[in-house]
């Protein structure tokens, strides 16, 4: 099968490799049809994630069509159209237990990490019952692969973890595909002002068309500056990072009002500085999260109801033969305007 692999830092290809067989009872193989790039798969490319080993298939994301089941697979049959979870669960650990399904001791964010991903034509599921999700009669693939991984990431690391709350001012720094889907989520809560802040004007336009009340562009280096002065002051509620630099995680305590939460989104491959000398007597909470994907089935409802449309997020379409030019768009979108690309398998 055609698959995509991650040759060391810097290094890609698309290769010829053996279409993967089921490894364990609980397993499924799934015929990929279509997938996506994430922006940690460029944190992994960039050598920042040091779970991933060269040689690995990337991709954490997709729909596809179940090709064959593990003998303890009761959930799905071959022929089933599905969704693939970025989580892989086993449902009895001790996290899993506590629906900390990111930290599942077998499972986890391991697809596209320490195991082969969904860049391919095949992809092998671990704990498939609990890993995949039925798609419903009628429903849009494209939108569904949104639901893979960065809807449920924005919903739950940024505004779950970030206590929005009606009435609420809400700034996110960072307006590329989860900074996106923490603002369209977000507007579930009904807070007063939400914030975008970013480099790119384009992706604020996007931005003010998703729902943004505002937008501030940092590339004078006074976006501290202007959330204060359009806060009166005060700053924000809830400080939504979603790039996972060091200037955007120190930018988010710079602008946090006292009794605020920031809310870390982004995968930092460096250390960021935390400037406790400023915050000690805030009464801020700063959480960290890994995506679990509990909201997932919830995102499900409200995608059905039609109430909200991760479509809009898809900016370009390629074949899996041109995955590497979908790399390219993606990692280029300042000049190629690039949110999320799809890939059809």
């Amino acid at each position: 099968m055609k698959a995509f692999v991650y040759q060391g830092p810097g290094k890609k290809a698309l290769e010829q490799r053996p279409k993967p067989d089921i490894a364990a009872p609980t397993d499924a193989i799934v015929k990929m049809a279509k997938t996506t790039i994430c922006g940690t798969d460029l944190h992994i490319l960039k050598g920042d994630v040091a779970t991933c080993q060269p040689g690995r298939i990337l991709g954490h994301e997709g729909v596809g069509i179940v090709d064959k089941i593990g003998p303890a697979v009761t959930a799905f049959k071959p022929g089933d159209r599905v969704m693939i979870s970025c989580v892989s669960a086993c449902g009895k650990c001790v996290y899993c237990r506590k629906l900390m399904f990111s930290h599942c001791t077998t499972g986890g964010w391991i697809l596209g990490n320490s195991i082969n991903g969904t860049q391919a034509e095949f992809v092998r599921i671990p704990y498939a019952d609990n890993s995949l999700y039925p798609i419903p009669a009628g429903a849009d693939e494209e939108a569904l692969v949104m639901l893979s991984d960065i809807l449920p990431t924005g919903f739950e690391c940024g505004v779950l973890n970030g206590k929005v709350q009606p009435g609420n001012i809400v700034a996110i720094v960072g307006a590329g595909p989860v900074g996106l889907s923490a603002l369209l989520t977000a507007q579930f809560y009904s807070p007063a002002e939400i914030i975008m802040i970013d480099l790119d004007a384009n992706r604020l336009d996007v931005a003010k068309r998703f729902g943004a009340t505002s937008t501030v562009n940092s590339t004078d280096g006074k976006a501290q500056e202007t959330i204060l002065k359009m806060t009166g002051a005060r700053g924000v509620d809830t400080a939504i990072e979603a790039v996972g630099i060091p200037a955007t995680f120190e930018l988010c305590e710079q602008i946090v009002a006292p009794g605020g939460t920031i809310a870390n989104i982004g995968v930092h491959g460096h250390p960021a500085a935390l400037h406790l000398e400023r915050l000690w007597d805030r009464n801020i909470a700063i959480t960290t999260r890994l995506v679990d994907t509990v909201s997932t089935p919830v995102l499900l409802n409200i995608l059905r109801s039609g109430k909200i449309d991760p479509k809009l997020l898809i900016t370009h379409r390629f074949k899996l033969d041109g995955i590497l030019d979908a790399y390219e768009t993606f990692g280029h979108a300042a000049n190629t305007k690039a949110l999320k690309v799809i890939i059809e398998a």
